[in-house]
């Protein structure tokens, strides 16, 4: 499958950014089948975390049972955490620094000690990285293992234009990403609303949409975080499920590893107690190649995490039903929601 990248020589993105196109050329976008174990199915692994202390030999474990290996002297890696807003690592809504810090370590213990890591985030509409990165503790993290803390905002970027069904973007790279020899998604297993239900692996490379207001392509939202990941393609996702949200907050102490996002995110509904079949954007992103909804448990099966995930239930969903129903009749005001 092809794609077209129009070379813009921005210094930073800002909301006026100049829509002039530059030079057109032509790229190939990898279409991920197979990944592991040389079959259709992919490989998703599940490892128990009992301590903190073992952070990083759990990582290490997660990457052996999908037969996963680093490749050989990478110059430049990129860390895409969960940093949706200003919201702690224990609301579970957020990747904990300390797991970044335990696969940093990995890192350069299975790489090369000199490797250039950058942690990257862009601005939102409410939150800017400035501020996340210091109130979530990644700007002390990264003092502590010499690593860059990188502002997709700012950072110039080249255009993609890329196709996810039947609608048409152009979207913003950073040249980090671009730039990038290897690059890992440390991403969160939580709700959100309808039609997306589910944010995980696919979900948090829309965040590298360097746009703070990516409101934008909420009409669009779907098709967007599957183009997204065809414009952005990672190599490797690492999911912090120690501490996960749900309807509220619990420890779970878990941690999955995939290489194939989709197939990583079908694992994640599971768990959450959605069926990967009712997310159409999980669906799109198989039917464009991006990986695979069916997948072979490594470790732990999938149950022995999912049966203790703060999953929703039925009065939950009443609740969710009632309220979108007092939103479409605008009764909000009079009943003083």
């Amino acid at each position: 499958m092809r794609a077209f990248c129009v070379a813009k020589n921005n210094k930073n993105i800002s909301e006026h950014a100049s829509k002039k196109p530059g030079k057109i050329y032509e790229v190939t976008v990898d279409i991920r089948q197979g990944f592991n174990d040389g079959g259709n199915l992919s490989s998703v692994s599940f490892v128990k975390l009992r301590s903190q202390n073992q952070l990083q030999q759990a990582i290490l474990n997660s990457l052996d049972l999908i037969r996963f290996s680093f490749p050989y002297n990478p110059e430049r890696v990129v860390i895409k955490p969960n940093m949706c807003y200003y919201w702690d690592y224990s609301t579970g809504q957020t990747t904990d620094p300390r797991f970044v810090g335990a696969l940093i370590d990995v890192i350069r213990d299975k790489t090369t000690s000199n490797v250039e890591i950058s942690i990257v985030e862009s601005d939102a509409s409410a939150m800017r990285c400035k501020y996340v990165f210091k109130m979530l503790g990644y700007e002390q993290l990264a003092k502590n293992r010499n690593v860059r803390l990188v502002n997709l905002s700012e950072d110039s970027f080249e255009t993609v234009q890329v196709k996810a069904g039947k609608q048409s973007f152009k979207l913003p790279v950073a040249k980090t990403i671009l730039q990038a020899d290897f690059k890992i998604n440390v991403p969160k297993i939580k709700y959100t609303s309808d039609p997306i239900k589910l944010t995980c692996a696919l979900k948090n490379i829309f965040g590298c949409i360097p746009f703070p207001r990516k409101s934008r392509y909420h009409s669009r939202l779907g098709e967007t975080i599957v183009a997204a990941n065809k414009a952005m393609q990672f190599d490797l996702c690492v999911v912090d499920g120690n501490i996960v949200s749900g309807i509220q907050p619990r420890r779970l102490g878990f941690l999955m590893a995939g290489r194939d996002p989709v197939a990583v995110d079908a694992a994640a509904a599971k768990i959450a107690g959605l069926n990967p079949r009712s997310i159409e954007y999980l669906q799109l992103a198989q039917q464009e190649g991006l990986g695979t909804t069916h997948y072979v448990e490594k470790g732990l099966p999938l149950n022995y995490f999912g049966k203790y995930y703060p999953r929703k239930n039925l009065h939950t969903k009443f609740i969710g039903m009632a309220y979108k129903v007092t939103l479409r009749l605008k009764l909000g005001q009079k009943l003083g929601l």
